[in-house]
């Protein structure tokens, strides 16, 4: 199960990031976080651009709701999604995981 923590104002989601995949995807639960396989290189910031682009479009948020708060040069990042409760975040992860399979 993914570890999400509640946040002031939002949730905190573990990331698992795999840069430079063949395909941009979410890959369900790994070690208590969302594993997300994006296309783009981990350079310069443009996977962590790419997962905040991914997260937005497959969990139905807005890019803006998003906020990259650890993790920025490593594998396991932490995310802040504002203005959404823990179980909301839950049902949107469980649906699109279900949709890409």
């Amino acid at each position: 199960m993914i570890a999400l923590e509640l946040h002031p104002v939002g949730v905190i989601l573990p990331v698992r990031a795999q840069p430079g995949s063949k395909k941009s995807e979410l890959r369900g639960e790994q070690d208590g976080a969302l594993k997300i396989a994006v296309t783009q290189i981990a350079e310069k910031g443009k996977a962590n651009k790419a997962i905040v682009a991914l997260m937005s479009k497959q969990l139905g948020l807005r890019k803006s709701q998003i906020e990259l708060v650890s993790g920025e040069t490593s594998a396991q990042k932490r995310f802040l999604v504002r203005e959404i409760s823990v179980e909301q975040l839950r049902v949107s992860i469980e649906a699109a995981n279900r949709d890409d399979r």
